[in-house]
Order: C-alpha cells, then structure tokens, then sequence
C-alpha cells in the first residue's frame, strides 16, 4: 500500500513566496486523488509552534485553503522537524503493511529532508516527489538551489541494505505501467 505523507503544508508557511507554490499544491492535490483510489492512506502534517504564524488551531496552522483534504484522513501534530519524533506517526504507519513511503509538503531543507531521512533510517522505502515539495529562499541560497541540492543529497543518501530514495515527478508516479510488447 502507497501512504502519503503531506508536510507542513500550512497557510502560516506560505505568507512568504514559496518556489512554484501553486503547481506544488496542485501535484499534491493530484497525489492524494491518486492515493485515496488505489486505497492507500493519506495523513497530513502540521507542525505546532506556540507563538508563530504555526500557533495550534489559528489561522495560520490551518492546512492551506488549496489543499482538498478528505474528511476522514489522519493528521499528525508536529514540533519538531521530524514527523516521526515524538508523534503517533510510527504507529499510524505500523497499522497496514506500507510498500511505499511517498514524500511531499514544505519545507525541503527543514522538516521534508528530516522526515524523509528518518523514514529512510527507519526501513521505509521512500519515494520523494521532485515537484511536489517546496521551500523559500534562504539569505545564502535560492530556493531552486536549496531542492536541486536536496534532490542530488536525496540520491546518494547511504541506507540500509535494500532499502531505497527514489525521485519522482508527479507525472512519473502517476503514469499508467508500461506493458512489455511480446516478441
């Protein structure tokens, strides 16, 4: 069963611009469609911080007006960079037999690349969308550069034996399976 897991997309994270934020919701939008029809899982991400725009149950901490969540989906609350840590994240996942981890969400030099490391670390198989993830730019670097490094970092992560990152767009997960011609 595909699970995918949708970060931090909140609507206190995109009073900044944010790389390609409307094409990145709408992958997102397109991946849950696809997930919720295959009949895997869908759970959503939101990082509480008491004080910021990410204040529990205020505007800001809401899942982003453009997402379409369905009513019955799982959410995980965060505080710290890893969806994992300290959340029932692990036990929501232990309920079903995942083949694979999907990755999306914001921020990709924060809490996508943590997420996505401790999930690899901990025996998943992860599949990260390349255009379904988005950050900022950042005093040093733009936020093209920051996902390029992060899609490259990603690709030559050392993991366990047998387990994988893999990269993919939208288009390449959503693709129907290619039938080998007979001879």
């Amino acid at each position: 069963m595909d699970v995918l897991l949708i970060i931090d997309m909140q609507q206190g994270l995109f009073i900044q611009p944010r790389h390609q934020d409307a094409q990145v919701i709408a992958n997102i939008n397109r991946l849950a469609d696809n997930v919720r029809a295959s009949q895997g899982r869908v759970i959503y991400v939101q990082h509480d911080e008491p004080g910021s725009e990410l204040e529990p149950h205020s505007p800001g901490w809401q899942l982003h007006a453009d997402l379409t969540p369905a009513p019955a989906e799982s959410r995980v609350r965060k505080t710290a960079c890893d969806s994992f840590l300290g959340t029932e994240l692990g036990f929501l996942l232990a309920e079903q037999a995942v083949d694979r981890l999907l990755i999306c969400g914001c921020a990709t030099d924060f809490c996508v690349d943590t997420t996505l490391r401790s999930a690899a670390g901990q025996g998943f198989d992860v599949t990260v969308l390349t255009d379904a993830h988005t950050t900022a730019d950042r005093p040093h670097l733009t936020a093209e550069q920051i996902i390029e490094h992060h899609h490259w970092m990603w690709r030559h992560l050392s993991l366990p034996e047998g387990r994988s990152v893999t990269l993919l767009t939208t288009d390449e997960l959503l693709a129907p399976p290619q039938v080998a011609a007979a001879c």
